[in-house]
């Protein structure tokens, strides 16, 4: 394959090198391209409109970092191969491509197979392109050869399944370059300051201690830094209220036409859209080459022209939830301080089947209660390591001075009732 060097200008982290014949196709496959028109933040431009970057941009971003971070690392005398880093950075760079519409909207409103989820479709995803690569892109069996050793190597990484356990923790972990990116990205692009953290100084700090990533101790309040600025951002941003009340309206839109569909009604879609409301629930296998055809024609815009056209429809259910969705006339807030009792959500019912004159059933679809919750650092997920002088290594709940396992592992929940005006 001839060797291709693009510059990309991004405009968090400046010019963006694409260093190899290998990422640069990737990034010319359908699949990822198709993370142009999916937005990074899904409905938060309800409130940030600003959020308008998508999930390539993101995906770029993190490519960056793990290109910074293995440069970091092999100046430490950390061994890592041409070939390693290569397929870290197609792992990094094809970690989000099975995202559905609004992100995790899709998924939340029943649109995929059973049992399966955007990480499923994604590793799907990456056999494909390992395929496409060993087919006929290429100029000649040896570099066919090479490009497919590549992807199933970036394949292992992804699942952890190589050796090299710290290039998959760069890729998933509670201190990873995806987190690292998206809190930059993400706040940049809202215009928030809460998730500004020390990228670059923390990429500097990282090291490999017994096959584990560690951070050495002089990094340690950039990490502090960095997991506050996670609480913030999860809490300001990603679970704001009004951002969670224009995905449950999403939510119950893709529910009722599914309902619909299912019942016989005709319903204007795209066919990438139709084939997903017409879908029964099924084994993982399903997710078949066909599934995947139509997952790539999919993107925001399908459920964007769906609903404008749905707010017509002749069913007054999916016609209301479509004019408050396209109008910004969304289902408004409120703070519970416990869940409601089987009372008060009958008592709902019927207020909106009186209002709207529709069955008890179908009133449902204008309320929901929401519990929205985030932790700062999970002591049951991969401790982020802090490594001194002497060798010895500590998890940061317990070298923190400032962060105890108590104030990192806090789980608060926020109860809401979602409701139409």
């Amino acid at each position: 394959m001839t060797k291709t060097r693009k510059i990309i200008n991004d405009p968090v982290f400046g010019f963006l090198s694409i260093p190899d014949g290998v990422l640069f196709q990737i990034l010319q496959h359908p699949y990822m391209q198709r993370l142009n028109r999916i937005r990074q933040l899904g409905l938060s431009f309800f409130v940030y409109p600003g959020a308008m970057h998508s999930r390539f941009l993101h995906s770029l971003g993190a490519m960056h970092l793990m290109h910074e971070a293995i440069t970091s690392l092999r100046e430490k005398g950390v061994e890592i191969t041409d070939i390693e880093e290569t397929a870290a950075m197609a792992a990094i760079l094809l970690h989000d491509v099975g995202h559905g519409p609004f992100s995790h909207v899709f998924e939340e409103a029943g649109m995929l197979p059973e049992g399966t989820n955007h990480e499923d479709i994604s590793l799907r995803m990456m056999y494909e392109i390992r395929d496409w690569f060993s087919a006929s892109r290429l100029d000649s069996p040896k570099e066919r050869a090479e490009t497919a050793a590549i992807m199933e190597l970036a394949i292992r990484i992804f699942k952890d399944e190589y050796d090299k356990h710290f290039l998959h923790q760069l890729i998933s972990s509670q201190l990873d370059v995806d987190r690292l990116d998206y809190l930059c990205r993400d706040s940049f692009f809202c215009g928030v300051t809460e998730g500004s953290v020390a990228s670059a100084r923390i990429l500097k700090m990282m090291n490999v201690k017994d096959g584990r990533l560690v951070v050495e101790a002089k990094g340690i309040y950039s990490v502090e830094k960095f997991l506050v600025a996670r609480r913030l951002m999860y809490w300001q941003v990603y679970l704001h209220h009004t951002s969670v009340a224009a995905e449950q309206v999403l939510i119950k839109i893709l529910t009722r036409a599914k309902e619909l569909v299912a019942n016989g009604v005709e319903l204007f879609a795209s066919p990438a859209l139709m084939y997903f409301l017409s879908l029964r629930n099924s084994s993982p296998s399903a997710i078949t080459h066909t599934l995947l055809t139509h997952y790539e024609a999919l993107d925001d815009s399908d459920l964007l022209s769906a609903i404008k056209i749905w707010m017509n429809s002749e069913d007054k259910v999916l016609s209301v939830l479509c004019e408050c969705f396209t109008h910004r006339q969304l289902f408004k807030g409120k703070l519970l301080d416990k869940p409601l009792t089987t009372k008060e959500k009958d008592l709902l019912c019927e207020q909106y089947a009186q209002r709207f004159g529709v069955s008890r059933e179908e009133a449902d679809y204008f309320f929901v209660e929401h519990i929205s919750t985030s932790n700062t650092y999970s002591e049951k997920g991969e401790a982020i390591d802090i490594m001194y002088k002497d060798g010895s290594v500590r998890d940061i709940a317990d070298a923190s001075e400032m962060l105890n396992m108590e104030t990192l592992t806090y789980k608060p929940q926020k109860i809401y009732l979602f409701h139409l005006k």
